[in-house]
């Protein structure tokens, strides 16, 4: 378990997000951030942010700002799922052709991808209050598959878990239960906001895959997610499936809603991190997890988890 904070306490100065910081932020985290008229040392937003890295690959965020600039972001990278929950204040949603509204008590679950991202709209507003939870890798995590395609899901919160979740982001993230709180009530957004089915648009539907070839890149999906360390090659993976390479791209990202090697990646950094958390060093958790230099890694660490490999290390408990 491990807590990252880059934003102040309640009881702490506010905050300040400029255009400059949030390019900094958008280049540790994958987001493409954009301002709207606003000078370059500008305060877009005050208040705080701040983020909890759990087990399972999982990333909470926990945000709570007033917005003085409207501002939007866009994701650069895939990520299974991600909810989002609006305990005050409102923003816009968009994926593809799909748009939402969502208002406090409102959440909403999103599969996207660096092809298709996810982009919020946060307009000007007194209050915007939000708690954030990203799934970067499902091997660990016994829960639905993705859709074949990205897609956005709204529901409506319990006024009793709503109140919950504003209780506990009010609590400092110093005390040693919160992680373990946030933990919890990380599953419990999953089991609230995961949807039921994958509600696909019949004009984006993805041609039907054979049993053969399901059972196929079921197996491969499996070995890549176990063995995540070794080198992989398209033509060779193509080969040991019986598809071509272009038929194996296409029919693995309909089947799961990302490329082999984005899969490969998640897993290979979900490995890094447990490694990291069992007391290896950056280097041999590069190692383990089938990186050559220890600084492609960091970076790629980095942009998934929000965090540096070395804050997994300085923030593990002592034994």
């Amino acid at each position: 378990m491990t807590t990252a904070t880059f934003g102040p306490q309640a009881s702490q100065p506010l905050y300040e997000l400029t255009p400059g910081t949030l390019a900094q932020l958008g280049q540790r985290f994958g987001i493409d951030y954009r301002v709207r008229n606003a000078p370059a040392g500008a305060s877009v937003a005050t208040g705080s942010v701040r983020d909890v890295a759990l087990p399972q690959a999982m990333h909470l965020t926990l945000s709570d700002l007033c917005v003085n600039c409207a501002y939007s972001s866009a994701s650069r990278q895939t990520v299974p799922w991600f909810i989002s929950v609006v305990l005050e204040g409102h923003i816009t949603a968009r994926l593809g052709d799909q748009r939402l509204e969502l208002k406090a008590g409102d959440g909403m679950c999103v599969h996207f991808t660096a092809e298709q991202p996810l982009t919020v709209f946060q307009p000007a507003q007194a209050r915007l209050h939000t708690v954030n939870l990203a799934v970067l890798a499902t091997t660990n995590l016994d829960l639905p598959s993705t859709p074949p395609a990205p897609g956005l899901y709204l529901w409506r919160l319990s006024d009793a878990f709503t109140q919950m979740l504003r209780h506990t982001t009010a609590e400092p993230l110093a005390d040693w239960r919160q992680p373990l709180i946030w933990q919890g009530l990380a599953l419990q957004l999953l089991g609230e906001g995961l949807p039921q089915c994958a509600r696909q648009d019949p004009a984006q539907a993805q041609p039907i895959i054979p049993a053969r070839d399901e059972a196929r890149l079921a197996a491969l999906h499996t070995r890549l997610a176990s063995h995540p360390e070794h080198a992989y090659c398209l033509s060779d993976l193509a080969r040991e499936v019986a598809m071509s390479p272009s038929s194996l791209r296409q029919k693995f990202r309909a089947r799961y809603g990302c490329s082999i090697f984005e899969h490969l990646r998640q897993c290979r950094l979900a490995k890094a991190y447990q490694a990291l958390q069992r007391g290896m060093s950056v280097q041999q958790a590069a190692h383990t997890c089938g990186y050559r230099h220890a600084t492609n890694f960091a970076t790629a660490f980095r942009r998934r988890f929000g965090i540096a490999p070395h804050d997994v290390i300085s923030q593990r408990a002592p034994r």
